[in-house]
């Protein structure tokens, strides 16, 4: 008996210590990384039409660019339209021939007008005639210290965050459940919406929202499939559009070449992966992002102990992937 004990015992260990391993080595989590080994491709969306909002820049851009080049028809909205239509540019150039002009609808949209959504989703609809998924990535960022927020600052960032993108998601529901089609929802979260990020609050909150948002309606709608990618520092501009603690202003700071993070192209094509194999909660990001997040996660209390050795200035640093 005793020798069963200890056997479990450390079998137990093995196999965090492995997990471990694998959390720190990958730039995803484990279950992304196995279905990028024996998943569906991504190539199994071939001639599925797949919306992303906030598409002209950033990771929305490379996300449409990696399902353009699997024969993925797109809606791709944002409010700049000279980018929006580089991007389809771009789509149609990466899709060898697959794609043609028709197949890559732009849409000059502003998320905030959420009394449109409707007319922006039957605008859509006009073109392709159905949406088998919607990717939520349109948002904003943010740098502040929490204690210095203007409420005005919560209250856009939430509008634009999260409000709007529970809206959109509820005129895309219906109509999968008027249609009786097993939809696809898709929110961009980040891994601020996993664990408390420094510096962010508002925008950490925000995340959090999402996730219970969109965890209660799959508990409520196991007819729809839902997907939270969670992107760690990712190499894109959006600190120069980063709210900050004062409303009106933005960060406008840049991201620096020797900031540790990934690039957007492998966020794109890795945020593809989890949108073709539908999973439920899937995080990307170079280490210790990974790291960090599967300690957060699976050990709470060791994470309060972790912090504390850290540190909040080494934290604040890895935040900002330095």
């Amino acid at each position: 008996m005793a020798f069963f004990v200890y056997f479990v015992t450390i079998s137990f260990f093995a196999y965090h210590l492995i997990r471990l391993i694998l959390w720190a080595a990958l730039d995803s989590d484990v279950e992304l990384f196995v279905l990028s080994k024996l998943g569906k491709p991504v190539s199994s969306l071939r001639g599925k039409v797949v919306w992303i909002t906030g598409a002209s820049s950033g990771i929305g851009r490379d996300l449409a660019i990696a399902l353009a080049r699997n024969g993925v028809k797109l809606c791709i909205s944002a409010r700049n339209i000279s980018e929006l239509l580089k991007v389809k540019q771009a789509c149609i150039a990466q899709s060898n021939g697959s794609l043609g002009p028709n197949d890559v609808y732009v849409l000059e949209m502003d998320m905030l007008h959420v009394n449109h959504h409707n007319d922006y989703f039957n605008m859509v609809l006009d073109h392709f005639k159905t949406v088998d998924v919607l990717v939520n990535n349109a948002g904003r960022s943010q740098r502040a210290d929490w204690g210095s927020i203007n409420i005005k600052v919560d209250r856009e960032l939430f509008e634009l965050d999260v409000f709007a993108v529970v809206n959109l998601s509820r005129v895309a529901l219906d109509f999968f459940v008027r249609n009786s089609m097993k939809g696809h929802l898709v929110v961009t979260s980040s891994t601020a919406g996993l664990i408390g990020a420094p510096n962010s609050g508002t925008y950490t909150g925000a995340k959090h929202a999402l996730h219970g948002y969109f965890e209660a309606l799959r508990n409520e709608s196991p007819n729809v499939n839902i997907t939270l990618f969670c992107p760690g520092p990712t190499a894109t501009n959006f600190l120069q559009e980063c709210f900050t603690d004062t409303p009106g202003a933005k960060y406008n700071q840049r991201v620096q070449p020797t900031d540790r993070r990934m690039t957007s192209e492998r966020c794109g094509d890795l945020y593809a992966l989890a949108i073709a194999n539908k999973t439920h909660l899937s995080w990307v990001g170079t280490f210790p992002i990974n790291f960090l997040l599967y300690i957060g996660l699976y050990y709470p209390n060791l994470k309060r102990v972790l912090l504390k050795i850290v540190g909040m200035e080494r934290l604040q640093r890895v935040r900002d992937s330095r």
